[in-house]
C-alpha cells in the first residue's frame, strides 16, 4: 500500500471499526459530557474525544488537574482494545500566553498533548508506539475566539483514534509493528 509520495505504508496495521468505540465512550462519559467537560464526535480523521481544558488542566498550565483522572481511566478503558494509532493534539486560544515557562500558545498546546501522552502511557499501559502528539496552538478553532465561550472551547487536548483514511496520512515508521 502507498501513501502520500508514493512511500510504501505498513498494509499489516490493525484498524478497528470505530463506531462501537463512539457508543461505549458516550455511555463511559455520559457525565463528563452532560457537564460539558467532553465532547465526542466521529470526524472525516477518527473517533474525537475533546477534553475541555477546565476540566483537564489549570489555566496556561499544562498538569492535568488530578481530577481529570477518572474521566482519562475511562477513555483509556474504552481504547484499550483497539489497535488504532491515536494522535493527541494540544489547542489553545487565540489569546496571547503570558507564562516564564511558554513562550507561546504553541509550546502550551504541545506541552498539554505531552502531558496527555505521558498519564495514558504511565498511569494507564496505553503504548508508546500507539501515540503520536501535534500541537496546534491557535490554529485549528472549533468556535469564534470573539466571545469567552467561543475560547473555552477551543482550549482543548483532542484525543483522536486515527481511522483508515487518517493513518494513511501518518509517517509510515509510525505503523510498523512494534
Amino acid at each position: 500500500m502507498k501513501g502520500p509520495g508514493g512511500a510504501e505504508k505498513a498494509s499489516s496495521t490493525p484498524i478497528a471499526e470505530l463506531q462501537p468505540s463512539l457508543h461505549a465512550l458516550e455511555k463511559d462519559l455520559k457525565e463528563e459530557i452532560e457537564a460539558g467537560r467532553v465532547r465526542i464526535s466521529m470526524q472525516a480523521r477518527g473517533l474525537v474525544v475533546s477534553l475541555a481544558e477546565a476540566a483537564f488542566f489549570p489555566p496556561g498550565q499544562d498538569d492535568l488537574a488530578p481530577t481529570a483522572m477518572d474521566a482519562i481511566g475511562k477513555i483509556a478503558k474504552s481504547l484499550d482494545g483497539l489497535p488504532n494509532h491515536l494522535r493527541l493534539e494540544g489547542h489553545t486560544d487565540s489569546r496571547p500566553i503570558h507564562s516564564s515557562r511558554f513562550k507561546s500558545n504553541w509550546e502550551l498546546s504541545a506541552a498539554r498533548a505531552i502531558a496527555m501522552r505521558d498519564i495514558l502511557e504511565k498511569q494507564f499501559q496505553v503504548p508508546a508506539a500507539r501515540m503520536s502528539i501535534a500541537g496546534y496552538g491557535d490554529t485549528a478553532p472549533v468556535a469564534s475566539n470573539e466571545s469567552e465561550d467561543g475560547r473555552s472551547r477551543n482550549r482543548r487536548v483532542d484525543v483522536v483514534v486515527l481511522n483508515q483514511t487518517a493513518i494513511l496520512a501518518e509517517p509510515t515508521n509510525v505503523l510498523k509493528s512494534k
